[in-house]
C-alpha cells in the first residue's frame, strides 16, 4: 500500500529494531535512510535500508545519541521524518525538539508527554488524579532521610527505592529493613547518577511476587485511544524482560477490560498520540497498580502484532503523518498465543555477562507462526559497545500449550554460532512445570531456575561450530594432486576439547 506522507524517514537506531522499522517503510513504500557508527558499516540495518550514512565513531555519545548530528544528516539526504525505534534517544525529549525545529516529524509522542511520563514521580501523581491505581509510596522526590523513614513506614516494609529519571533497574534497591534504608538510599543514588546523570529517587511499597502486565496503546489527533491488549513480561533476569507473552493466564475477561481501560485512561490524561506501553504489577489478590509508561515502541510488541493482526509500526509512521488509527485496528480482538524470546549476546551460565566476538554460523528457524525479528546474519561482528540484543524469536499457535512446545522447538533449531546466547537457558524455562502451568512472577528464575542442571553441548551443534570455524579459518589451498591427503576440518581446527556445561 502506497504511503506518500513523507519522503523519506531516517532510522535513527541499529540492530533488529532498525530493520524492523525499515520493513513497515517499504510496506508503506517510504524510502529510508540508515546511519550507522564506524562499527556498524557492514551491519544487516546499513544493508537493508534504500540509502545509508555514517555519523561517526562507535561511542554511542558520538554517533547515536549524538543528536545534531542526526538532524544534520536527515537534512542533508532530504528526510522529513525520524524513527528512533527503542533505547538511545527514544525517550529523550530533547531529541523531538530538536526535530520540531527543524522541520522533521518525529515518529512518536510529543516532547512534553514524554517528560511527563518519564519522571516517575511527576506521572505518579498525574495518573493518580486521573484515577488511575498507583503503588503507596512518596509523591515527591526525598530530600531528606527523614521523609523516606516517613514514607516507609507509612507504606510498610518491604519497600523499593527507585529512580525518578529512569529505568531498567538501574537505581533501584529493595529494602527489608529500616536500619538499611540509608545505605540503600545513598547507594541508589549514586547508581541513579551515573546512569541517567539525575541522582533523584524515591520510595514506593514494594509488591511482594507480582506480575508484570503491561498494556500497548495507541493514540492519534483525531480524539482516538486505545489499547491493544496485554502482555505477560514476568520473566526478567536483573529486571530486564527475556520471555514476553499473550495473553496473560492471569487475566480474566473482567480484569483485562480493568486494565485495559485504565491504561487509555493513563494515555488520555497524558495527551499521548503515537504507540506506548502502560505498564502495572498484579498482585496475587489481582489488585493492580500503575508502574510507569513507555514512550515508545516496546522490544516485545511483536506478540501483539501476531495475536491482533496489527501492523504496529506502520500505525505509529501513519498517525506520525496526521492520519487517524486505521479502521481495522480500531476493531481489533485478540486470537490465539504469542510468545517472544529475546536473544541476547550473553552468557546464561555466567550470571548473563554479555559476549562478544563473531557469528561464525547464523541459521534461522522457520515454518508457520514463526517470525524473527533479527539484525545478524553470518560474518556479523557483536562488539561491546551497543545493548547485546541480536534478536527475537516470535512463535504464534492456537492454544499457550501449542505455542510453548513451538517455541521450544524453533529455539532448538536456531543456530547461532561464534557467541553465547542464552537459547538453552530459556528452553528450560518454558520446559519448567511452573511457567507450563502459568505461575509467572517477577522472581520465577531466581525462584526456580537456581539449581538448574545443564547438559552437554548437543553433538550436532559441536559438529556444527567446528566445520564452520574450520571453514572461516580457510587453510592454504592443498595442490590438486595431493588433495587425497587433504585434512578434515577436525584437524584443521587446531587443539579442542568437549566439556561439560556448569552444574549449579
Amino acid at each position: 500500500m502506497a504511503h506518500k506522507s513523507f519522503k523519506k524517514i531516517l532510522v535513527a537506531n541499529r540492530g533488529e529494531i532498525a530493520v524492523r522499522i525499515i520493513n513497515a517503510c517499504r510496506l508503506l513504500d517510504i524510502p529510508t535512510l540508515a546511519v550507522f557508527s564506524s562499527a556498524d558499516k557492514n551491519s544487516v540495518h546499513v544493508l537493508a535500508a534504500d540509502s545509508a550514512a555514517e555519523i561517526g565513531p562507535p561511542a554511542p555519545r558520538e554517533s547515536y545519541l549524538n543528536i545534531e548530528k542526526i538532524i544534520e544528516t536527515a537534512l542533508a539526504h532530504n528526510c522529513d521524518a525520524i524513527h528512533p525505534g527503542y533505547g538511545f534517544l527514544a525517550e529523550n525529549p530533547l531529541f523531538p525538539e530538536a526535530c520540531e525545529k527543524a522541520g522533521i516529524v518525529f515518529i512518536g509522542p510529543s516532547a512534553e508527554a514524554m517528560r511527563l511520563l518519564g519522571n516517575k514521580i511527576q506521572s505518579r501523581i498525574k495518573m493518580a488524579t486521573a484515577g488511575v491505581p498507583i503503588i503507596p509510596g512518596m509523591k515527591t522526590a526525598g530530600a531528606n532521610l527523614e521523609m523516606f523513614e516517613k514514607a516507609a513506614y507509612e507504606a510498610g516494609y518491604p519497600i523499593l527505592i527507585k529512580a525518578a529519571a529512569g529505568g531498567g533497574g538501574k537505581g533501584m534497591r529493595v529494602v527489608h529493613r529500616k536500619e538499611d534504608l540509608q545505605s540503600s538510599v545513598e547507594g541508589a543514588m549514586r547508581e541513579a547518577k551515573n546512569a541517567f546523570g539525575d541522582d533523584t529517587v524515591y520510595l514506593e511499597k514494594y509488591i511482594e511476587n507480582p506480575r508484570h502486565i503491561e498494556f500497548q496503546v495507541l493514540g492519534d489527533s483525531h480524539g482516538n485511544t486505545i489499547h491493544l491488549f496485554e502482555r505477560e513480561c514476568s520473566i526478567q533476569r536483573r529486571h530486564q524482560k527475556i520471555i514476553e507473552e499473550t495473553p496473560s493466564t492471569a487475566l480474566t475477561p473482567a480484569l483485562r477490560a480493568q486494565m485495559g481501560a485504565a491504561a487509555v485512561r493513563v494515555a488520555t490524561a497524558a495527551g499521548y498520540r503515537n504507540a506506548g506501553t502502560v505498564e502495572f504489577l498484579l498482585d496475587k489478590n489481582g489488585g493492580f497498580y500503575f508502574l510507569e509508561m513507555n514512550t515508545r515502541l516496546q522490544v516485545e510488541h511483536p506478540i501483539t502484532e501476531m495475536t491482533t493482526s496489527v501492523d504496529i509500526v506502520v500505525e505509529q509512521i501513519r498517525i506520525a503523518a496526521g492520519e487517524k488509527i486505521s479502521d481495522y485496528v480500531l476493531k481489533a480482538t485478540q486470537r490465539g498465543h504469542a510468545i517472544e524470546c529475546r536473544i541476547y549476546a550473553e552468557d546464561a551460565e555466567n550470571n548473563f555477562l554479555p559476549s562478544s566476538g563473531d557469528i561464525l554460523f547464523y541459521e534461522e528457524p522457520a515454518g508457520p507462526g514463526i517470525r524473527v525479528d533479527s539484525g545478524i546474519k553470518s560474518g556479523s561482528v557483536v562488539g561491546v559497545d551497543y545493548d547485546p540484543i541480536l534478536a527475537k524469536l516470535i512463535v504464534y499457535a492456537p492454544s499457550r500449550e501449542l505455542a510453548i512446545s513451538k517455541m521450544i522447538n524453533a529455539l532448538k533449531d536456531y543456530k547461532i554460532l561464534g557467541i553465547k546466547t542464552a537459547r538453552r537457558f530459556m528452553i528450560d524455562v518454558l520446559n519448567h512445570s511452573e511457567f507450563k502451568a502459568g505461575r509467572t512472577y517477577t522472581d520465577f528464575i531466581d525462584k526456580n531456575m537456581s539449581d538448574r542442571n545443564v547438559d552437554m553441548v548437543p553433538a550436532v551443534e559441536l559438529a556444527a561450530a567446528v566445520t564452520s570455524a574450520a571453514i572461516l579459518r580457510k587453510p592454504q589451498a592443498t595442490p590438486s594432486i595431493q588433495r587425497e591427503k587433504a585434512l578434515s576440518p577436525w584437524q584443521t581446527i587446531g587443539p579442542w576439547e568437549i566439556g561439560m556445561r556448569i552444574t549449579k
